[in-house]
C-alpha cells in the first residue's frame, strides 16, 4: 500500500514537473520570460529579411525585448513583427526601428534608435514601422549592374582613345601643329618687336605727347569754363529766351494762320492763285514792266518821255493787252 502510494507520488511529480518544463519551454521558444513583465508591440515592415523569431530588440545596444512571433499579412504587402519589450523600459514615438545585422553575416535583430525622447511613447498594442534591412543580395545585383555599365564606359572611352589617336594624333595633324607652334613663336617674336617699337616710339616723343596731353586738358577747362558761361547766360537771359521763344512761336503761327489762308483763296496773294484770269493779267502786267524796264535802259527816261513813235517792243506787249 505505501508502495503504491509512493509510485503515486512520484508519477504525479514527474508529470508537473513536465508540464512546467513544457510551459517554460514555450515562452522560452516565444522569447519572453515569466519572471520580467512584458507589452507587445506590432511592428510593421515591407520586409524582414533574415529576421527569425526569437531575435533579441536592442536599444542603444541593451536587449529591452525578444521578437516572440513573424507573420505576412493577407495582402502579401507587408509583414507584422510582434515585439515584447520589457515594462521597465519606454520606447519613445520619435525612435526608429531599423532591422540590423550583427556583423558581416551574423544575425538579425530589431534595433531602437533613439533620437530627441521627445513626445508621446508607444504603448502596448500599437502599430510602429520598421525600416526596411540592408539587403546584401540586392546590392550586389546593384554592383553588378553598375560594373556593367562602366565595362561598357570604358570600352566607349577605349574606342573613343582609338579614335583620336587615329584622327587626331596622325602624322598630317602632328605637322600642322608644329607648324602653327611655329607660326605662333613668329608672330609672338613680331609682337615682342612691334611693344619694343611702341616703347621707343613713347620714349622719343614723350615731350609731344606731354604737350599734347597737357593742351587736352587745357581745352577741356576751356570747354568747362565757356558751359559755366553759358549757363550764366542761360540763368541771367532766362526770361528774355523765353519771351523770344514765345515771340517765335506767336510768328510760327501767324506764318501757318497766312498760308492756311493763302491756300483757302483768302487775300489778295490767296486770289491771284486761285482766279487764273488775274494770275494772267498779273503775268502781263509783269511782261509789260520788263520791256518798260528794257526800254528805259535803252533809250534813257528823257530820251523815252519824249519819243513819239512807240518802239516795236511797245507795240508787241500793247497788242497783248486784253480788252476789258
Amino acid at each position: 500500500m505505501d508502495k503504491k502510494r509512493l509510485e503515486w507520488r512520484v508519477g504525479l511529480f514527474v508529470v508537473i514537473g513536465l508540464a512546467v518544463l513544457g510551459g517554460l519551454l514555450l515562452q522560452f521558444s516565444k522569447g519572453t520570460s515569466l519572471f520580467r513583465p512584458t507589452y507587445e508591440l506590432y511592428l510593421k515592415a515591407r520586409n524582414v529579411g533574415g529576421l527569425k523569431t526569437r531575435a533579441a530588440v536592442l536599444m542603444s545596444g541593451v536587449q529591452v525585448g525578444t521578437v516572440s512571433d513573424i507573420q505576412l499579412n493577407p495582402e502579401g504587402t507587408n509583414v507584422t513583427i510582434t515585439l515584447k519589450v520589457y515594462k521597465q523600459y519606454v520606447i519613445h514615438k520619435d525612435a526608429r526601428f531599423v532591422i540590423e545585422q550583427s556583423g558581416f553575416l551574423g544575425d538579425q535583430y530589431i534595433a531602437v534608435v533613439p533620437t530627441l525622447n521627445e513626445g508621446d511613447t508607444w504603448h502596448p498594442d500599437e502599430h510602429p514601422v520598421a525600416e526596411e534591412p540592408f539587403n546584401l543580395q540586392e546590392v550586389a545585383r546593384s554592383a553588378a549592374g553598375f560594373l556593367q555599365r562602366v565595362d561598357q564606359t570604358t570600352r566607349r572611352l577605349d574606342d573613343a582613345i582609338a579614335d583620336v589617336r587615329r584622327l587626331v594624333l596622325n602624322e598630317q595633324t602632328l605637322t600642322n601643329l608644329s607648324s602653327t607652334v611655329a607660326n605662333l613663336r613668329v608672330a609672338s617674336e613680331h609682337a615682342v618687336v612691334t611693344v619694343d617699337n611702341v616703347n621707343s616710339l613713347v620714349e622719343t616723343n614723350s615731350q609731344s605727347v606731354a604737350a599734347a596731353v597737357s593742351n587736352v586738358v587745357y581745352f577741356s577747362r576751356q570747354l568747362n569754363e565757356f558751359a559755366v558761361d553759358f549757363k550764366d547766360v542761360l540763368a541771367t537771359n532766362g526770361t528774355e529766351l523765353a519771351a523770344s521763344m514765345k515771340n517765335i512761336e506767336s510768328s510760327t503761327v501767324v506764318l501757318k494762320n497766312v498760308l492756311e489762308d493763302v491756300q483757302s483763296g483768302k487775300g489778295l496773294a490767296g486770289t491771284v492763285l486761285r482766279n487764273e484770269q488775274l494770275a494772267t493779267n498779273v503775268d502781263i502786267i509783269a511782261a509789260n514792266l520788263t520791256v518798260t524796264t528794257s526800254n528805259l535802259n535803252r533809250l534813257g527816261l528823257w530820251r523815252f518821255l519824249w519819243h513819239h513813235e512807240i518802239p516795236a517792243t511797245n507795240k508787241v506787249a500793247a497788242s497783248k493787252t486784253p480788252s476789258k
